[in-house]
């Protein structure tokens, strides 16, 4: 029991000293708090603040990213419109050769059947006026005109064709009179 008496008697001389290192070690742990507790309101007050800034630099980098894709987006649809209208003339222009290649190539199979051109047709009506003109001051009668109205549009032949017509037609028809004045003073 000795023993236990003096571990008493120690353990209240520990106690006795130990009483103001614990208040010590009591004040500076509310202290501890006090301070913790004062970080904690200031990063609330200071975090809703951040939180309003962060929003605001939130709305405008939105607002910057949403004209750049505006822009993007007008560039984007300008370089469409281009190149739809770079293939629409190219498909015009495709279009126009493939409509030219057949109207020649029709005019050579009608040309070869012997059907005459438009050209041929205007040359002839135009060599028959001609001809009428002269046969008017010659015999002095009046002859109605032969030529077609104004208002018909004149059709495409290739140049071949109508080189052709204007080497043929003045020479058959130059040939016919011809003919029928050497017949009629034969027969005189």
């Amino acid at each position: 029991m000795v023993k236990k008496v003096q571990k008493s008697s120690a353990s209240s001389k520990a106690s006795a000293s130990a009483s103001p290192l614990s208040g010590a070690i009591k004040d500076s742990a509310q202290q501890i708090w006090l301070a913790g507790l004062g970080a904690f309101s200031k990063a609330q007050e200071e975090g809703g603040k951040a939180f309003e800034t962060l929003v605001k630099e939130g709305l405008s980098i939105q607002r910057k990213t949403q004209s750049v894709a505006e822009e993007r987006i007008s560039e984007a649809s300008n370089r469409m419109s281009s190149m739809a209208t770079e293939i629409s003339s190219k498909a015009t222009g495709q279009w126009d050769k493939l409509e030219n290649l057949f109207e020649e190539r029709v005019a050579k199979a009608l040309n070869k059947l012997g059907v005459p051109s438009a050209r041929d047709v205007d040359a002839l009506i135009a060599r028959i006026d001609d001809l009428t003109q002269h046969v008017q001051r010659l015999g002095g009668k009046p002859v109605a005109a032969t030529r077609p109205s104004a208002k018909a549009a004149p059709r495409k032949a290739p140049a071949k064709t109508a080189a052709k017509a204007a080497t043929k037609a003045p020479a058959k028809a130059a040939a016919k009179p011809a003919a029928r004045k050497t017949s009629r003073t034969k027969a005189a």
